[in-house]
């Protein structure tokens, strides 16, 4: 990666810059995104490799502030709207600055292209594990941690499963596990004598990872027969082939789908009484299934000039309804204060 670093006064001073000039157009752009990315890194507004071979300040036109150079951002498809919308309202103010972003998954993103220094900055949807730290550090790559929005993961069926409204960790448990249920009648007597078909993410998504451990069962293992993907549009679209299908993936994509498939009302334990997924109880904690989203930068990426002013400009809109009308629950105040300060530190500021 090139360290194309500045002092620290030029990176304040650019900052507050970029905080003026921006914060006129965030609810214009509020909610747009392009697409999801795929499996494979082609999605997103760019994607095509590198980390910034330009650097930082080359004196081009950057909207008159002479801001150019290159971010390139992978990891979950959950967060992958947020920073696509994000890089999309940066270049429109930057326009010598190219920021691509790609959908890996979590894991993916972290083992493939952050960690080994390929790109700068790696979305999650959940938090990233010490064997991924460890394999980061051992290439010189040291990850730092901001939670920029949440998430209330959502499970849909079929429009037409008229006999499910509702459902409890324990029977989503017995479902994804390995060797659990096959049939709908295997959870409730009720239900059809007919076999699940599921829809979900790959392995290495950080959305997968959160419902294992936090749904499944962390003494289970997340069952293999289900149609994996890193594409959340392909999961919304298997369930509205299939009355019996069922697939998770973050809300943003139900918002986007919400009249073509039915999201399932959770219950933690039987008793608890069953709450639906939205932005309210996700942000008031009743919804059982809310979690938060991370982007971890490196430290050196944070040195580089261009970078720096992205990430400024992500957390500072981080806490904005540019991210509730895409489908999440936008940072705190003291969250976004937490996280710019934590920002200037790493930078030396």
């Amino acid at each position: 990666m090139v360290d194309d670093r500045s002092d620290a006064s030029d990176l304040a001073s650019r900052r507050n810059f970029l905080l003026a000039s921006g914060a006129a157009g965030v609810t214009a752009l509020a909610g747009c995104t392009t697409g999801s990315g795929d499996s494979d890194g082609n999605g997103g507004n760019g994607g095509n490799g590198g980390n910034g071979d330009n650097g930082g300040s080359n004196g081009g036109n950057g909207g008159g502030d002479g801001l150019s150079g290159q971010v390139v951002i992978t990891g979950s498809s959950t967060v992958f709207p947020v920073s696509d919308a994000m890089a999309e309202r940066f270049m429109e103010d930057h326009p010598e600055v190219n920021v691509t972003v790609d959908s890996t998954g979590s894991g993916g993103g972290f083992e493939n292209h952050f960690c080994p220094g390929n790109s700068d900055i790696n979305g999650a949807s959940r938090p990233i594990k010490d064997g991924e730290v460890e394999h980061c550090r051992s290439n010189d790559v040291e990850p730092v941690e901001f939670r920029i929005a949440g998430d209330a993961l959502t499970v849909a069926v079929n429009n037409d499963a008229d006999w499910v409204d509702s459902m409890t960790f324990d029977e989503l448990s017995r479902i994804w596990r390995a060797d659990g249920a096959q049939k709908w009648s295997d959870v409730r007597d009720d239900w059809p004598d007919e076999e699940f078909e599921l829809f979900g993410p790959a392995s290495t998504s950080g959305t997968y990872d959160w419902f294992n451990a936090n749904v499944v069962g962390e003494e289970y293992d997340h069952t293999a027969q289900h149609e994996p993907t890193e594409e959340d549009n392909l999961i919304v679209q298997g369930i509205q082939d299939s009355q019996y299908a069922m697939g998770y993936f973050g809300f943003a994509y139900y918002k986007e789908n919400s009249d073509a498939v039915k999201a399932v009302e959770i219950e933690k334990e039987k008793g608890d009484g069953p709450s639906e997924p939205s932005l309210a109880n996700a942000k008031d904690g009743s919804y059982p299934m809310a979690r938060p989203l991370f982007i971890y930068p490196s430290e050196s990426a944070i040195r580089r000039e261009t970078v720096y002013e992205f990430l400024s400009f992500y957390l500072e809109r981080a806490e904005t309804d540019m991210v509730s009308e895409i489908g999440y629950v936008p940072s705190s105040t003291e969250l976004r204060d937490e996280n710019l300060s934590k920002l200037d530190d790493v930078a030396g500021n």
